[in-house]
């Protein structure tokens, strides 16, 4: 596995295994198999796991904890992340810390080396063009995120329950940019990084929310890029391997799907796995440290793993893969 440099870490698998399928957020698993992944991804190289509270009710944290209880983690890294909402101030801390001890107990560990904001950033007036509803509870103010909860981050280190702390790239593009361009830059972002461009169910803050720019500034910039939505929610694999959620909410992941027939058309001229090329994409992608990986099995890591031994694509390779999708 190609080690890749990331500052929080000094160095990061090219691939993370993520907690979504783990805590059974991409379709059903098991604890027994979700144990074999993280075991499997270890023994070939994978050295973060990416976790959080929301991936099965506290699931995949608990998963992490079994396959490391009583046993040195070695080079593996540990993320996990809190979503916060919008606070007064003064309850800021005591909400990340309160939910990062209930972490740190579902992982049987002390600590983490990467702390993230997992509700998405918006201005501080911005309304949500969809579930507006849930504005306080998903999405966290720019003014709270910079008045309380860098400096919440700040004292969890000083306490050495994390190593470092960033956010989750998700939210308003403009409020992205602008804590992007902050004088305390976070320490990591994870960014959107797949073909469609597109974040699909969960980009429902931003009517014109676009990953690509976010990527861009961070590369500009300078903040460590971890890659997420490589595969989009499965619209860029060979078929949805799950039913439409009966409340509508993730329409837009089987929009994207239709939307992404001319990339499985290409995959299938090339004859490569559509997952496969996928992943290979986002791993091309210019200063993207590692590809978080949504896989809730054995197999569906060991298509991950061919792609990322496989290597980059050729540029070539990138322009027709965008030129296919943008007709």
């Amino acid at each position: 596995m190609q080690q890749r440099q990331f500052k929080p870490f000094d160095s990061v698998s090219a691939l993370t295994l993520g907690g979504g399928g783990l805590g059974q957020v991409w379709g059903e698993t098991t604890r027994e198999e979700a144990v074999a992944t993280v075991n499997l991804a270890i023994e070939k190289g994978v050295t973060h796991l990416d976790v959080a509270p929301m991936y099965g009710k506290g699931e995949a944290e608990r998963v992490v904890g079994e396959v490391f209880k009583g046993k040195d983690l070695g080079d593996v890294k540990i993320t996990t992340k809190c979503r916060l909402g919008t606070l007064p101030d003064d309850e800021v801390y005591e909400r990340l810390n309160s939910s990062l001890n209930k972490s740190l107990d579902n992982l049987n560990m002390k600590r983490v080396d990467l702390f993230l904001l997992h509700s998405q950033l918006i201005q501080d007036n911005f309304q949500l063009y969809t579930l507006n509803e849930y504005r306080d509870t998903n999405t966290t103010s720019l003014s709270c995120y910079y008045n309380a909860v860098i400096p919440a981050f700040e004292r969890l280190k000083e306490e050495g329950k994390i190593g470092s702390w960033g956010i989750g790239g998700l939210g308003q593009t403009q409020a992205i940019i602008e804590a992007l361009n902050h004088s305390n830059l976070p320490e990591a972002i994870q960014c959107v990084v797949n073909p469609l461009n597109s974040a699909g169910a969960i980009g429902y803050v931003d009517e014109k929310f676009d990953p690509y720019k976010i990527l861009r500034e961070s590369q500009k910039v300078g903040v460590p890029i971890l890659g997420i939505r490589a595969v989009q929610a499965g619209a860029l694999t060979l078929e949805m391997d799950r039913d439409p959620h009966p409340s509508g909410f993730d329409i837009k992941d089987f929009e994207d799907y239709d939307r992404a027939e001319p990339f499985r058309s290409l995959a299938s001229d090339w004859e490569i796995n559509p997952s496969v090329l996928a992943h290979r994409y986002a791993l091309s992608a210019e200063k993207v440290s590692s590809v978080i990986l949504g896989v809730k099995n054995r197999d569906e890591l060991l298509d991950c793993l061919d792609a990322e031994s496989a290597g980059p694509l050729t540029q070539q390779q990138i322009t027709e893969i965008d030129k296919a999708l943008s007709k």
